[in-house]
């Protein structure tokens, strides 16, 4: 799909829009229940020095993903 990429790769203070959740389980249903579900607005706000955890904002609440998990996660800017 063109134009898709990991939620990893956004730049910090730059926002994008889910549009899958890559991954089955409880940890697809723990990335819904975060908010992760298509259509919805993230904002990456900040990343820990080494990269990971990545702070995002989804839907006014801040929660920290690991690379592992915003991986998983595809969204179009």
């Amino acid at each position: 799909m063109a134009g898709l990429k990991p939620l990893k790769a956004i730049p910090n203070g730059a926002f994008a829009y889910v549009t899958k959740v890559n991954t089955a389980g409880l940890t697809r249903r723990r990335l819904l229940d975060l908010g992760l579900v298509p259509g919805t607005r993230v904002e990456v706000v900040r990343r820990s020095p080494m990269g990971d955890p990545i702070a995002v904002k989804i839907r006014g609440a801040i929660i920290a993903l690991r690379a592992e998990e915003s991986g998983l996660v595809m969204v179009r800017e």
